[in-house]
């Protein structure tokens, strides 16, 4: 996993084993955690490898698969291929204060607006609670799913909390009584990747997925309000988009409620909408970036601008400012350059597969079409019935004139 954010001030990037917290304003010193030299595991924690009937101790890479900002900006988690759930203080400095231990491997991190507690999503479906209060408490089972969780969203009020699967659905549940579901947001095509409920909008959703669009909806009715085919508002496919299947991997949008960006996976151009409340039209196409190289993460930082993190090892960085409505480029910015120099030693390390490596390429659904073969496997069979039909009343036909001619000729001598 590779990606970005902000928390305050202070740039967040993972990438690999690796958590880097840089200052985009100050010359402070940035903060690096490294998941592999972290503490280990305790062997009385149990899990559910614990079910193997004495297997061998499960060994992780280190690598983290996610990481969360609340939205005070004082506090940040991530969790790791080794089932580390990691939380930590930004303010006054950066400080870990609590490594415990999930169940399984996560797929997302939320923390609730009251910032009480964190919840996280994994792969087999179920959603933990953890509190931020009591940091020695072990998770509590919220709610579970038939399919693998790819995103998970909250209410503003803490109400609700919106989940997406990779079976098309995004379920609304009330937070504090999971099982009674509000609703569900039925439309996808393909796995859904993306939740953002907009600031300012706290009735509003914003999905991506699989299939290549992004929906807008009123997430308590259920209720669709638009949909873009991410596809279609390009002038022409580009030669990514024609390559790879365009799964959106990040929707994003600004503090200020005006612009959302939207990002495919292994596509280099960036999408953005503007948001608007009173227009029939509440989404409205605005403007598309084209990229030097392909972006791997985006989030805008407190002033509105736009942060783009891209395949490159040389220029791995740009900012997008919106000005007289249209998007610039800051190619001088003293701000991007000071952020750079300092992740650029982590960055270099890394390899460029591991940097682009899908996420999503193995949650395609593969269909197998057998009533299509098997007709034409029937056409073929029957076609070769026919001609064996054919050639043999040719043969037939050849032989009995054969007879004839041949008695002909006994008659014509006698």
């Amino acid at each position: 996993m590779t990606a970005v954010g902000f928390c305050g001030e202070w740039f967040i990037f993972a990438c690999d084993k690796k958590l880097v917290a840089i200052d985009s304003k100050q010359a402070r010193e940035s903060f690096v955690f490294d998941c592999s030299t972290a503490e280990k595991k305790p062997k009385n924690v149990k899990d559910d490898t614990s079910s193997d009937g004495g297997a061998s101790e499960e060994t992780g890479s280190d690598k983290v698969l996610a990481f969360a900002v609340a939205s005070s900006g004082k506090l940040v988690a991530l969790t790791d291929d080794t089932k580390r759930l990691v939380l930590f203080h930004c303010e006054p400095s950066w400080q870990c204060i609590s490594i415990r231990w999930v169940v399984r491997r996560c797929t997302s991190l939320i923390f609730s607006q009251a910032e009480d507690e964190l919840l996280a999503t994994d792969k087999s479906g179920d959603v933990y609670s953890f509190s931020v209060v009591e940091l020695q408490r072990e998770g509590e089972l919220k709610m579970g799913h038939l399919s693998m969780l790819l995103a998970v969203s909250m209410s503003p009020d803490d109400k609700y909390i919106i989940t997406a699967d990779r079976d098309e659905k995004i379920r609304v549940s009330h937070l504090r009584s999971p099982y009674n579901i509000q609703s569900f947001c039925l439309g996808h095509q393909q796995f859904v990747s993306a939740l953002l409920v907009p600031p300012g909008h706290p009735h509003w959703l914003l999905s991506g997925s699989g299939d290549g669009t992004m929906k807008l909806w009123e997430y308590e009715s259920g209720r669709k309000l638009q949909s873009w085919d991410l596809k279609e508002l390009e002038d022409a496919p580009s030669s990514e988009a024609v390559k790879h299947k365009s799964t959106v991997c990040r929707i994003t949008c600004s503090a200020d409620a005006r612009h959302v960006a939207v990002q495919c996976e292994r596509v280099s151009t960036v999408q953005l909408f503007t948001l608007d409340q009173e227009g029939q039209d509440k989404l409205v196409p605005h403007s598309r970036l084209l990229l030097p190289h392909c972006p791997l993460d985006m989030a805008f930082d407190p002033e509105g601008r736009l942060w783009v993190l891209m395949d490159s090892r040389d220029a791995p960085l740009q900012i997008y400012t919106h000005r007289q409505n249209s998007w610039e480029c800051d190619a001088e910015s003293h701000e991007v350059n000071r952020v750079t120099e300092a992740f650029k030693p982590h960055w270099e390390t890394l390899e460029a597969s591991t940097r682009t490596d899908s996420r999503f390429e193995h949650l395609y659904k593969v269909t197998f079409d057998n009533v299509t073969a098997y007709l034409q496997k029937k056409q073929q069979r029957l076609e070769e019935q026919q001609l064996k039909r054919t050639t043999a009343q040719k043969a037939n036909g050849n032989k009995k004139a054969k007879k004839e001619t041949s008695g002909a000729g006994v008659q014509s001598s006698t």
